[in-house]
């Protein structure tokens, strides 16, 4: 039945593409991707949270169960010597937008398994099937903001200049995020291992990467060797809003270089894999 639901709504959604398109036609490809991709993205949120009682709730919990975990093991029973005060906003500013690179990458590993009946009988840009998983999980995480602004006001957290970093870190993590999961979608198909190593993977790059720990608490000689992950210059600049010391340049400067790098990568396996990926599925 849930199948069933799901097929007629994905039927509804790409009629509705449709007739925008004959009603009033796009004014250039561009645009018709535009309109496709939000379609396929509020579709994707409405979906998610059709049946479910707490909705919106949900996209929060889980890092609030995180944050609490990490908080009561690193301050309550260790002792940590590793972040800033506070480490409850601390943790949060990292595990947020880490919430929204892991779920995308894992959705991707499935993106055109799970619309495979769409994407053969769709001209629709088949990157847009990897593009709305990050843009669906981009706003969930908008959506937690005030989250992190509550607790950053009940734990009296000082809010500095370098907020404006922010933006830039939305940027170039949904940069960094689209280049992997357009070289994970496509592979999984012809390397149905993948899918796992993937999930092994972003378990690896967790604490590889400053979440419960900040940039300036790793030695000195692996500054530049973590810099080489995009991540590590991306949380700094969430981190800056409240933790200004956080912020690296040189850091940023290589993981914007890296993520560059992994975004033409992405699109170049895209493009080599496109109509084996259509025979594959």
């Amino acid at each position: 039945m849930t199948e069933l639901r799901g097929s007629i709504r994905d039927s509804h959604t790409i009629e509705r593409v449709s007739a925008i398109d004959v009603v009033r036609p796009p004014r250039s490809p561009f645009d018709r991707y535009r309109r496709s991709l939000w379609l396929l993205t509020v579709r994707d949120l409405r979906v998610r949270y059709s049946t479910s009682a707490l909705g919106y709730l949900w996209s929060i919990l889980d890092p609030l169960v995180m944050a609490g975990i990490y908080w009561f093991v690193f301050t309550q029973v260790f002792h940590r010597g590793a972040g800033n005060e506070p480490y409850i906003v601390f943790l949060l500013s990292a595990l947020l937008p880490w919430m929204w690179f892991n779920g995308a990458i894992s959705d991707s590993t499935r993106a055109y398994i799970r619309e495979a009946k769409l994407i053969r009988s769709t001209k629709i840009p088949r990157t847009i099937w990897v593009v709305r998983l990050v843009l669906s999980k981009g706003i969930e995480f908008i959506a937690s903001l005030p989250v992190l602004a509550a607790f950053a006001i009940f734990a009296g957290a000082t809010l500095n200049w370098e907020a404006v970093y922010f933006l830039l870190a939305i940027v170039m993590q949904a940069v960094l995020t689209v280049g992997v999961g357009l070289i994970v979608a496509p592979l999984v198909i012809f390397f149905r291992d993948l899918e796992r190593a993937t999930k092994l993977a972003l378990r690896f790059l967790f604490y590889a990467s400053p979440i419960i720990y900040g940039v300036t608490d790793l030695p000195k000689s692996l500054h530049l060797i973590a810099s080489f992950n995009p991540l590590t210059g991306i949380l700094s600049m969430y981190r800056a809003a409240f933790f200004p010391e956080q912020l690296d340049l040189l850091t940023i400067g290589i993981g914007a270089a890296v993520t560059v790098v992994i975004f033409v990568v992405g699109v170049l396996v895209f493009t080599r894999t496109e109509r084996a990926v259509l025979k594959e599925i």
